[in-house]
């Protein structure tokens, strides 16, 4: 890097405004190719260092963002924000151009060099102003850029949210500071490396993972279904699942008798609004250890259950804990404020182990209908702000299941959009579920008998039963059986 002459007083511009550190949106996949080639590059210096760019944000080859660069005189430019929300990330994302975004944080210091430029905004939008001079950084609105999203700002100015550095040719890994926080080694020869593959960290009490169960308790989970033979409302199924499931989490944590912190569980119900779902002594509260829910159950009831026996599977009468209850007498089904709800709960739990290889959370929507009082839109930024939250390890699952009465044909853990024949709703789950990594394939096959091995799945349902849900429960907290007994 050449450093400009008057370097220091761009210093001291971000000094004033306290930036500290700048942003390059990416998508997971391409990580381990960017530490192998030494950095970042533009997408023009890839092409013709023949760099190949396994998910490309800006659309690759023929797209409308790589003809306006060529346009604007761009292409040998690497794009860096002041934001970690930026919005294109997310149309990245809603045209599937990249699944599981991580945010590489990058050094000031590629504002010194003497060939960086500056666009107070998106730099191929008409009107913005791009040069070289102190003058030019000037003109970016660091109030602005500082906010937390767009959506904070006035419409006027919001377009200036989006103001760039642009480095000239490639960011080279010494100037992304947490490129080493994603288990990838950087060799000292980048030719010469091993790849960690995400989702694959230990569970133990150094590093725990987070359950959050989105229940959706409006007024249509009053319909009758049928599960393990008794028939019930929809909103007594799912809530003895959803607790069989917590109990097998917390007696994972059990080891000597000891009930260990290797998960945090939290339990939000929603229908006109969001609220904690936990009952007894736990009520209120937000994500529990697994100390906490094995001493403090808020009730004991006796159920019918699946039981194996030498003779094979029965329906018994089995006690079982319970923490929380059935309710269906929400009038609306809020879906953006659990959500929102769930953000909160992550964006404070993010903040506490950002710094180690944890796996990454995992939230599992349940619902029987379609959510109103939010736009699809709306909804499909919310789950895109979820998804986008990642630990070292790998980003936040987001799984949605749609729940129904009887045994209608359901449809669950798609590939392709097309296997939904048209469902309307069913559309708008896949899009807002996440994409899940090629190591869950091996329980789905075990327990579906009918997925593959090198195909990527969706983690939702639609049309889903109750055995059905109990399977895709156990595949939402895959995750568990990574405890680390010796921890």
């Amino acid at each position: 890097m050449n450093k400009r002459n008057d370097w220091e007083e761009f210093k001291k511009l971000l000094e004033q405004h306290n930036i500290t550190k700048l942003y390059h949106f990416t998508d997971r996949d391409n990580l381990e190719n960017i530490i192998k080639n030494g950095g970042l590059y533009s997408w023009k210096d890839c092409e013709e260092r023949g760099i190949d760019i396994p998910k490309p944000g800006g659309g690759g080859a023929g797209s409308l963002s790589w003809s306006l660069d060529k346009q604007a005189g761009l292409e040998h430019y690497v794009r860096v924000s002041f934001t970690s929300n930026h919005p294109m990330m997310y149309v990245a994302m809603n045209e599937g151009r990249i699944s599981n975004p991580v945010l590489l944080e990058i050094d000031p210091e590629v504002i010194y060099d003497e060939d960086t430029r500056y666009a107070d905004r998106n730099a191929t939008r008409s009107g913005a102003r791009i040069g070289g001079t102190l003058n030019d950084f000037k003109q970016i609105h660091f109030q602005t850029v500082k906010a937390k999203k767009h959506f904070d700002l006035d419409a006027d100015e919001q377009p200036f949210y989006q103001a760039e550095i642009l480095v000239k040719n490639s960011i080279p890994l010494k100037y992304i500071t947490n490129i080493g926080n994603f288990g990838i080694p950087i060799p000292s020869q980048p030719q010469q490396m091993q790849s960690k593959n995400a989702y694959t960290a230990r569970v133990d009490r150094e590093h725990p993972t987070a359950f959050i169960f989105l229940v959706d308790q409006s007024v249509s989970m009053k319909r009758l279904t049928t599960f393990n033979g008794e028939d019930m409302t929809l909103s007594e199924a799912v809530a003895r699942i959803v607790n069989s499931q917590i109990n097998e989490l917390v007696e994972r944590c059990v080891k000597n008798n000891e009930t260990r912190h290797y998960f945090d569980i939290a339990v939000i119900g929603y229908g006109k609004e969001a609220y904690s779902a936990w009952n007894g002594s736990l009520e209120g509260r937000d994500f529990v250890t697994p100390e906490e829910i094995r001493d403090n159950p808020f009730m004991k009831k006796m159920v019918k259950e699946e039981v194996r026996t030498r003779k094979g599977i029965a329906i018994k009468e089995v006690e079982k804990k319970q923490w929380m209850t059935a309710r269906h007498d929400g009038n609306w089904t809020h879906m953006d404020k659990a959500f929102k709800h769930a953000e909160g709960l992550l964006e404070n739990w993010m903040k506490q182990h950002h710094d180690k290889d944890c796996y990454p959370p995992t939230i599992i929507n349940i619902t029987d209908g379609e959510y109103n009082g939010a736009s699809h839109d709306e909804m499909q930024q919310l789950a895109n702000q979820l998804k986008s939250m990642f630990t070292n390890d790998g980003n936040v699952l987001l799984f949605n299941i749609h729940v129904v009465p009887g045994h209608t044909e359901s449809v669950v853990f798609p590939a392709s959009l097309g296997e939904l024949n048209g469902n309307g709703y069913g559309e708008k789950l896949y899009n807002m579920a996440s994409l899940l990594p090629l190591n869950y394939n091996e329980q789905m096959r075990a327990i579906f008998d009918d997925k593959q091995t090198d195909i990527r799945y969706h983690a939702m349902g639609v049309n889903t039963g109750m055995e059905r849900l109990v399977k895709m429960m156990k595949i939402g907290t895959l995750s568990s059986m990574f405890v680390n007994n010796n921890q």
